[in-house]
């Protein structure tokens, strides 16, 4: 008994953080140096709500740890942090820092946090990236206008209330968030939407050129020519052409904006930075050294400006390698499935990191600042995406756009399964194949972020993943009103309602309880289907259960939580057809199915529920009664 409830608190501990700390987390990564006073707040963010609870989500189900080695990318990350750990050992100091050997592990687990979030909680990574790209907008919006306001010659925008504190490094923050917006004005077929990020991207351009930085520019370029060349649709030949028209009436109109800085002592920089990484080219320097780059101007760097150089000059060649094959295998893996966008958006920003790590940076592994938007936050995020899709967790199909005149062909001869006021809702197809349609709605809802038949083809396939019987996915629709659809293959079969109405009271009751030890495999697997009840479950041919119209469900980390349990039923008892088999002929049969499978305590909390629901409808009746 006390291992079991052991079991339950470690189980609720795991749902908590992946479900809710990690992404709250994420945001706060992303957003906070925008409004916080100071770096060290954001090191406390991350380390408090990101770091520490992904090292514990590991500790307590080690499992997680082998989808994460089975990545190129986490493996290519270790052997690369492994071999900076162990040039420590030949520092020039006389007492090596090892307190460095914590930031290797915190970055890790920003590889770790991004797998784990991107798995159990997949449908809030793009309201969190949006929420914090409209933190950006607004805090670089004021900064703007307050810029404006008080412009003098030569004068350059910072940004942010005191964390950001220096114009190249706030240039790769509004870089950072522009290529997001950039990203969602090229994959974004609403027009509301597109009607927003126009001018959201026109904001953070206008913060990178107030910064007067020129690394984001070119960085900026990179990602527009990656991001065209994987897109590929109509907007790319606009973008493409934008880009040409603004970079020539940049030269015509603001050539001082490229010229007046002249190459900031950028390639005397580098040959003095090459000159010491020729002293130890195989094995670095030490990850923990300091280099002291004198300039003709008398300034000393710490420094040397390029990321390749700094890795080279820390690490040497052995380090330099798996460092170079990250960068690689991430854009090989942003181009090989840029059929999904979110693939799209994080090589893009790898694409803009890659650009601005031409002639910025230099730490190899440092504490969570600017530098890590860059690169390691667009190679976590790759790495997350390739392990959810690996596991099933992120959807593989890709969504077709048809012209009106397509679908319409498409639905022709189709025969209307189920409709309410708006027209069809189920259509089955000429070829057999179930059409399902999802309406737009006039408000904002989640649908907006993780459109409905995203829903129900994703957790159609993570159903079937578990053994749990689920239709067959098609096809995924993106239509020109707004409207979703998807295209799948039916179960065969009858709904558990049609099968007990046709049933006597004996046979009933043993199906009853069939059904009563279904339900409690759906709750241990994590199976929270809010639509539970009879009309939704399947009775098939071979005699096994399924679900259908599953689009209003959710995968939990470990078996249900009780009072998600109770939910789940006390939907149930809405029904009044179903109260009566379940609750009021057939209860006793129902809870000894429910405990063939789970705890005792979950099939007392259920009975509980159950009891506590009956009462009101008992006194309800008995007025009537009388």
């Amino acid at each position: 008994m006390h291992s079991k409830r052991l079991m339950y608190g470690s189980n609720r501990v795991f749902d908590f953080l992946a479900l809710w700390i990690l992404p709250i987390g994420l945001f706060l990564l992303l957003s906070s140096l925008f409004f916080l006073s100071n770096r060290s707040g954001l090191h406390k963010l991350y380390y408090g709500l990101f770091s520490a609870p992904a090292l514990l989500l590991l500790c307590l189900r080690p499992a997680e740890c082998k989808h994460l080695l089975r990545e190129p990318l986490a493996l290519a990350f270790l052997a690369f942090s492994i071999w900076a750990m162990i040039s420590v050992f030949w520092s020039p100091g006389q007492h090596p820092d090892f307190e460095l050997f914590k930031r290797p592990l915190h970055t890790f687990m920003l590889f770790a946090g991004c797998a784990l979030l991107l798995h159990y909680r997949s449908d809030v990574f793009k309201p969190v990236f949006f929420a914090a790209a409209v933190v950006a907008l607004v805090v670089s919006a004021c900064n703007l206008v307050a810029f404006i306001q008080h412009f003098t010659e030569g004068a350059r925008m910072v940004g942010g209330l005191g964390a950001l504190d220096n114009p190249l490094l706030s240039s790769h923050l509004f870089g950072f968030f522009c290529v997001y917006w950039l990203y969602i004005s090229m994959t974004s077929k609403r027009m509301q939407v597109l009607l927003f990020s126009l001018p959201a991207l026109a904001i953070m351009t206008a913060a990178v050129l107030a910064t007067g930085s020129r690394t984001p520019l070119v960085a900026l370029v990179l990602a527009s020519l990656w991001m065209s060349f994987t897109i590929r649709n109509r907007r790319s030949a606009l973008l493409i052409a934008g880009l040409v028209l603004g970079t020539a009436g940049l030269l015509l109109f603001y050539p001082e904006l490229i010229t007046n800085r002249g190459s900031s002592f950028r390639f005397e920089l580098w040959g003095k930075a090459l000159h010491h990484v020729a002293e130890h080219p195989l094995i670095g320097h030490s990850y923990d050294s300091e280099p002291s780059l004198t300039l003709s101007d008398g300034n000393t760097y710490r420094e040397p400006h390029s990321f390749a150089i700094g890795v080279l000059y820390y690490v040497g060649i052995i380090g330099f390698l798996p460092w170079a094959f990250m960068l690689a295998w991430g854009l090989f893996k942003g181009y090989k499935e840029r059929l999904q966008p979110l693939f799209i958006l994080a090589s893009a920003l790898l694409a803009y990191g890659i650009g601005a790590g031409l002639t910025e940076g230099g730490g190899i592994l440092s504490r969570p600042k600017e530098h890590w938007f860059l690169l390691w936050i667009p190679l976590a995020l790759l790495a997350g995406l390739s392990i959810a899709q690996r596991r099933r967790s992120l959807l593989a199909t890709p969504v077709k756009t048809p012209t009106p005149q397509a679908f319409d062909q498409l639905c022709s001869n189709a025969h209307v399964i189920e409709a309410d006021g708006l027209g069809p809702k189920v259509l089955r197809l000429e070829d057999g194949s179930f059409l399902k349609l999802f309406r737009a709605r006039r408000w904002y809802t989640s649908g907006r972020f993780n459109p409905y038949s995203e829903r129900f083809a994703s957790n159609s396939v993570q159903l079937r993943e578990h053994g749990i019987a689920a239709p067959t996915i098609l096809d995924l629709y993106s239509l020109r009103d707004g409207s979703t659809a998807v295209s799948y293959q039916p179960l065969p079969g009858l709904t558990l309602r049609q099968t007990l109405q046709s049933l006597d009271s004996s046979l009933r009751g043993a199906l009853v309880e069939r059904f009563g030890r279904y339900m409690a495999q759906l709750h241990e697997q994590g199976v929270y289907f809010r639509s539970l009840h009879l009309g939704n479950v399947l009775f098939m041919e071979d005699g096994e259960f399924g679900l259908i119209d599953v689009a209003d469900m959710r995968l939990y980390p470990s078996a249900l939580r009780n009072t998600l349990r109770q939910r789940n039923l006390k939907h149930m008892q809405r029904y009044p057809q179903d109260r009566s088999w379940l609750f009021e002929s057939h209860f006793e049969q129902l809870m000894q199915g429910y405990a063939a499978v789970a705890s005792p305590q979950a099939t007392l909390k259920i009975r509980e529920q159950a009891r506590a629901s009956a009462r009101p409808l008992v006194q309800a009746a008995s007025p009537a009664s009388k």
